[in-house]
C-alpha cells in the first residue's frame, strides 16, 4: 500500500502514542540512573575492598575486590544495553549475552578461590562446587556461541529484499 493510501491514526491515538514513548523514555532514564549510581557505589565499594585487602594476609578482601569488579563490569554492560535501547528504539541481546557471561565468569572466579580454600577436602561440596563450575563454564560457551551466531545473522543480507523486487 503507497504512503498515500495510508490511513493518519486519530489524535487521541497519536497522543497516547506519543505519551506512552514518553512514559518509556523516562522509565529507561531511571534505570540507566540507577545502574550510573550503583556502578559509582560498586567502584568506590570496591576501592575500600582493594585497601583492606592490601592490609590483610588472606585473599577473602582480594576476592571481594575482584568479586565488585566484575559486578561493575555488568551493571556498565547493563548500561549500555538500556543506552542502546532507547537509541535504537529495540532491545538488542548482545549487551545481555555479555552480561550473562560476565555473571557466569565472576561465579566461576567465586567457586574457583573458595573451592580451592574452603571444600578441598570436602569430597561432596567440592564436587558440587567442581560440577557447578563445569556447568557454568558450559553457559558461558553457549552463550558466546549464541553471540557468534547473532553477529552472523546481522552480517546477512535481508532475507525479503530480493524477493519483494521478483514479485511484480
Amino acid at each position: 500500500m503507497p504512503d498515500s493510501e495510508k490511513e493518519t491514526p486519530p489524535l487521541h491515538v497519536r497522543w497516547g502514542n506519543r505519551a506512552f514513548v514518553l512514559l518509556e523514555d523516562a522509565i529507561y532514564v531511571s534505570i540507566a540512573a540507577l545502574l550510573g549510581v550503583g556502578a559509582v557505589v560498586l567502584v568506590v565499594r570496591a576501592g575500600m575492598a582493594l585497601f583492606d585487602g592490601a592490609q590483610d594476609e588472606g585473599p577473602d578482601a582480594l576476592l571481594d575486590t575482584l568479586d565488585a569488579i566484575l559486578l561493575v563490569f555488568i551493571f556498565v554492560e547493563l548500561l549500555y544495553a538500556v543506552r542502546i535501547t532507547l537509541k535504537e528504539r529495540q532491545i538488542v541481546a548482545e549487551p545481555f549475552l555479555i552480561a550473562g557471561i560476565l555473571v557466569c565468569i565472576k561465579e566461576i572466579v567465586v567457586l574457583a578461590v573458595k573451592g580451592a580454600n574452603e571444600y578441598i577436602g570436602k569430597g561432596p561440596e567440592f564436587a558440587r562446587a567442581m560440577v557447578e563450575v563445569g556447568l557454568l563454564g558450559l553457559l558461558v560457551l553457549t552463550l558466546a556461541a549464541t553471540g557468534v551466531l547473532l553477529r552472523r545473522k546481522e552480517k546477512e543480507p535481508e532475507e525479503n529484499s530480493n524477493t519483494d523486487s521478483a514479485n511484480p
